[in-house]
C-alpha cells in the first residue's frame, strides 16, 4: 500500500488531500442524500418517524440540511478548491500539515453534527443549528482553510489569479463572516450543550436571513461557479468563452448577492423598506448570474459534439442550465405578488432542490468524475456507460422531484388562498395536505432515483481506485526519452 501512495504522490501538488475529500464527497452524499429520501417518505408516510424522537421529521431534516450543504457540498468545494489553487498557480498547498488538519477537522465536525443533531441539541436557527461547541471547532477549521488557501495563493509562481479563484476567495471569507455573525450564541452554561441566540424577534429574523440567503449566495452558489470557471473548460478543453464576462460576473454576483436576504421575510414584521429592498437586489441579481450561466455553456463553442459521448460534459452543462433556471425562478419568487402564493409551500422546497439538485450535486459529481482518474493515475473511469446511466438517473430524479413540488405549491397556495362568498376558507389546511399526498410519493421516487446514481457513482469510483496504479501511471522518462 506505501508503494501505491507514494506512486500516487504528485512531485509537484499535494493530491492526497484531494483524494480525501473527493471520496467523501461520494460518501456524504450517499448519507445526506439517503435521509433526504427517508424525511421525504416521512411526509408520504408518516408511520416512517417509527414514534422515536431520534428518527422524527423534526430531528432528521436538520441532519439532511447539515449533510447535503457542509459534509457533500463542503468536501466537494474544499478538495475542488485545493485542487484548482494548486494547479492554477503551480504551487503546492502552504503546508501539508495543515491541509491534513483541515481535511480531518472537517469530517469531524460532520461526525459530530449527525450524532449530536438527532439527539437533539440545536440552536434556534433553520441553517446554523449546531450547539456552540461545534460552532467553535467549525470557525477553527475554517480559519484554517481560510490561511491554508490564501497562504498558497500568495506563494504562487504566475503573477495572475485565475478567476476560479476569486470565486472561492469570495466563498471563503464570506462564509466565514457569516458563520460568526449568525452563530453569535449563548449557552445557558458552559455544562450545556444548547445555546440561544444572542438576537431576538425581528433582528433575529433578518440576521437568520442574512446568513441564510448568503449561505446560499457564496457557499451554493460563488464556490460552485469557482469549480464551474475550471472544469467546463478543461473537460471541454476550451478556453472560456470570454474571461473578462467572468470577472464582471464575478464583481457584480458578490456586490449585489449579500442584500437579497429580506426576501425571505415578505408579509412580516420586518420593516417594508427592507422586504422591497431584498425584492429589487433579488431582481437585479438575474443579470450577473445569467451573465454566469451563459459565460459557461457558450465556452461549449466549436465543442458541442463532445455531448454526444461525454457524460462529465454533460453533467456540468446540464448543471448549468439548472442554474440558469434556478436563478430566474428565485428572482420571480422574490416579487411580492408571486411570493403570496408560493411562501410557505411545496414550490419553494422544489425550487430549493432545483439548485441543490440540478445545480450543486451534478456540477459536484461532473468535477469527482473528473478528478478520479487524475488523481489516480487512470485514463478514464472504470466505466463510462455507467457514468452515462448516472447521469440520466440524476436528470430524471431531479425532474421528478421539482415538478412533483412544483404542482404541489402551485395547488397549496391557490386552496389556502380560497374563500367562499360568506369569507369562509373553502379549503381547511387538511384538505390541503391530503391533495399533495401524491406530490410527496413522486418525490420520494424522484429522490430514490438520484440516490441510486450516487450508488452507482460509488461503485464506478471504487472500481477505478481499487485496481493497482503500477499499469496506469507511465514509467519515469528520460527527456531525452519524453522529447
Amino acid at each position: 500500500m506505501s508503494e501505491v501512495n507514494s506512486a500516487l504522490e504528485h512531485p509537484l501538488y499535494n493530491y492526497k488531500v484531494v483524494r480525501q475529500f473527493a471520496i467523501m464527497t461520494v460518501v456524504w452524499g450517499i448519507v445526506g442524500m439517503f435521509v433526504g429520501v427517508w424525511i421525504a417518505a416521512q411526509l408520504a408516510w408518516p408511520a416512517l418517524n417509527f414514534d422515536l424522537p431520534w428518527t422524527s421529521f423534526g430531528r432528521l431534516r436538520p441532519l439532511h440540511t447539515n449533510a447535503v450543504i457542509f459534509a457533500f457540498g463542503g468536501c466537494a468545494l474544499m478538495g475542488t478548491s485545493l485542487y484548482i489553487v494548486q494547479r492554477t498557480t503551480q504551487t503546492r498547498l502552504l503546508s501539508d500539515g495543515l491541509a491534513a488538519a483541515v481535511f480531518w477537522g472537517w469530517q469531524l465536525v460532520i461526525v459530530l453534527a449527525a450524532v449530536t443533531l438527532p439527539m437533539g441539541y440545536t440552536t434556534t436557527k433553520e441553517y446554523a443549528e449546531l450547539e456552540w461547541p461545534i460552532d467553535i471547532l467549525i470557525a477553527l477549521v475554517w480559519v484554517a482553510y481560510a490561511v491554508l488557501f490564501f497562504g498558497t495563493l500568495m506563494k504562487r509562481k504566475v503573477s495572475h489569479i485565475y478567476v476560479a479563484n476569486w470565486f472561492f476567495g469570495a466563498f471563503i471569507i464570506t462564509v466565514a463572516v457569516l458563520h460568526l455573525v449568525n452563530s453569535a450564541e449563548l449557552p445557558p452554561s458552559l455544562t450545556m450543550m444548547k445555546s440561544y441566540s444572542v438576537y431576538a424577534g425581528t433582528v433575529d429574523a433578518m440576521i437568520q436571513w442574512w446568513y441564510g440567503h448568503n449561505a446560499v449566495g457564496f457557499f451554493l452558489t460563488a464556490g460552485f461557479l469557482g469549480m464551474m470557471y475550471y472544469f467546463v473548460p478543461k473537460q471541454a478543453e476550451r478556453p472560456v468563452y470570454s474571461y473578462r464576462l467572468s470577472i464582471v460576473h464575478f464583481w457584480a454576483l458578490i456586490a449585489i448577492y449579500i442584500w437579497a436576504g429580506p426576501h425571505h421575510l415578505h408579509y412580516t414584521a420586518l420593516p417594508d423598506w427592507a422586504q422591497s429592498l431584498g425584492m429589487v437586489m433579488s431582481l437585479i441579481l438575474l443579470a450577473p448570474s445569467w451573465g454566469g450561466m451563459i459565460n459557461g455553456i457558450m465556452t461549449l463553442s466549436g465543442a458541442w459534439e463532445k455531448l454526444r459521448h461525454d457524460p462529465i460534459l454533460r453533467f456540468l452543462v446540464v448543471s448549468l442550465s439548472f442554474y440558469g433556471m434556478s436563478t430566474f425562478e428565485g428572482p420571480m419568487m422574490s416579487i411580492k405578488t408571486v411570493n403570496a402564493l408560493s411562501h410557505y409551500t411545496d414550490w419553494t422546497i422544489g425550487h430549493v432542490h432545483s439548485g441543490a439538485l440540478g445545480w450543486v450535486a451534478m456540477i459536484s459529481i461532473g468535477a469527482v468524475y473528473h478528478l478520479i482518474p487524475h488523481l489516480y493515475g487512470k485514463n478514464g473511469m472504470y466505466s463510462t456507460p455507467l457514468v452515462n446511466l448516472h447521469f440520466w438517473m440524476s436528470t430524471i430524479g431531479t425532474v421528478l422531484y421539482i415538478a412533483s413540488m412544483w404542482v404541489n405549491g402551485i395547488m397549496q397556495g391557490l386552496m389556502w388562498r380560497a374563500y367562499n362568498e360568506d369569507g369562509t376558507l373553502t379549503y381547511t389546511f387538511v384538505e390541503s395536505v391530503v391533495a399533495s399526498h401524491p406530490g410527496y410519493v413522486v418525490r420520494v421516487l424522484g429522490g430514490a432515483i438520484f440516490l441510486g446514481g450516487m450508488l452507482l457513482m460509488a461503485y464506478n469510483v471504487y472500481m477505478t481506485t481499487r485496481r493497482g496504479v503500477e499499469d496506469s501511471i507511465p514509467a519515469p522518462q528520460t527527456a531525452a526519452a519524453a522529447a
